[in-house]
């Protein structure tokens, strides 16, 4: 908690006044903050903290330190809301109005992380945290301005992560982020265009070569219909392969928010955390099986999947089950598909590309399906999807069965 005073320093000038100044305490450290007012003892009154009436400009003064005291406390209050732990360098930065000139790229970073944080933008805060933690773990110094962040610097970071098992579409996430954290970092004035370091390190060169490869329909039944009773540990994860295949290749995040509330009568309405698209999807005998077992095995939450515990979890809570849970289930995934013979690398993503391709091979068009399930082209997808009506992507859907 921070503490806000206007007070007379002791230290009089050429003048024969003394300075008005603002002291702010957090953590047991002050800083002191010249208003760029002054006084004489005699008209100055600590005990109410303004200009006594024998100053000549004492109406004038007393407002112009109100609205001074008014500043600071909404600076202080507006951190407090927002939940941001800062510094007091920080506070005299924003009080006085001053650039941010000498922000080093980790102080940058770090409020970039937080502003996420508070936005519900959990998912983008993590993948900026991992970044930047794999960064200074090479960039050893924290001081690190923008200016020091050069094409040269950025080549070794990438010789650094190819040492470490980095591939191209994953060295190619990572430099994504710090070239849109510069560009950031040029609009707030905290840099400038000159430096910008990307006109000669090129992040276009790093493209993933991975194929993506789906399952065939007879495989993704190989792994629907593995018997699990002796591997309990799986079930869970064969339960959410199976409702993510047979609803449309449902993302995981959008598995992990479903609530019993979401289903009315034989349909399943939901929101997709990532594009913000409504959809609609006909429950099918597979997914029925699986939303009776979670009946019948109980859940003390809203939730439909045991994956969220609680019904009350900040998003930052949120944010690390889903990272777990994904993890442990991507595992798994690998695990069935090996006791069935498979030895392609199947992933979560893999069982939504699965749906897509199979629907394709069954002759369904691509304007029903969408080429990517809105991922290349998430505007055209949706709108696609919405000049179809139920009946039309239920009897796609069906040709799964």
């Amino acid at each position: 908690m921070a503490s806000i005073k206007i007070i007379l320093r002791k230290k009089i000038n050429s003048k024969g006044e003394y300075p008005i100044v603002l002291r702010i305490v957090k953590d047991r450290k002050s800083k002191t903050i010249s208003l760029g007012l002054t006084s004489a003892l005699k008209d100055w009154d600590a005990k109410n903290v303004k200009f006594k009436k024998s100053h000549p400009n004492s109406s004038q003064r007393n407002r112009i330190l109100l609205q001074l005291q008014h500043k600071a406390l909404e600076i202080v209050d507006e951190y407090i809301a927002t939940d941001i732990d800062f510094t007091l360098e920080q506070f005299e930065e924003q009080f006085k109005g001053t650039k941010k000139s000498k922000m080093t790229v980790a102080e940058f970073w770090e409020e970039k992380i937080k502003e996420l944080q508070l936005l519900g933008r959990t998912g983008n805060a993590r993948a900026h945290r991992d970044t930047f933690n794999s960064f200074f773990k090479f960039q050893k110094k924290r001081t690190l301005k923008f200016h020091q962040l050069t094409p040269e610097l950025l080549l070794r970071y990438e010789t650094y992560l190819r040492t470490n098992g980095n591939q191209d579409g994953g060295i190619g996430v990572k430099m994504r982020e710090i070239r849109a954290l510069f560009n950031e970092a040029i609009k707030k004035g905290i840099t400038n265009q000159k430096y910008y370091p990307f006109k000669t390190y090129k992040v276009s060169k790093l493209k993933g070569s991975n194929i993506k490869k789906a399952l065939t329909r007879d495989q993704i039944r190989l792994m629907e219909n593995l018997d699990v009773s002796t591997l309990p540990k799986l079930i869970d994860s064969k339960n959410y392969m199976i409702f993510s295949y047979y609803t449309g290749g449902m993302n995981f995040v959008d598995m992990m928010k479903l609530k019993w509330t979401d289903i009315e009568g034989d349909r399943i309405l939901y929101k997709r955390s990532k594009t913000k698209g409504k959809f609609s999807v006909k429950i099918l005998p597979p997914v029925e099986t699986v939303l009776n077992w979670y009946r019948s095995h109980g859940n003390e939450t809203d939730y439909i999947f045991p994956i969220l515990l609680k019904n009350s979890l900040t998003p930052m809570q949120i944010e690390n089950r889903k990272a777990k849970v994904l993890k442990r289930f991507n595992r798994d995934l690998k695990e069935i598909a090996s006791k069935v013979g498979i030895e392609t690398n199947v992933t979560s993503y893999t069982i939504r590309h699965s749906f897509a391709t199979n629907l394709k091979y069954a002759g369904i068009s691509m304007d029903v399906i969408g080429e990517t399930m809105g991922h290349r082209n998430v505007n055209v997808t949706r709108a696609y999807l919405k000049e179809f009506q139920d009946d039309v992507l239920d009897s796609a859907m069906k040709k799964l069965l």
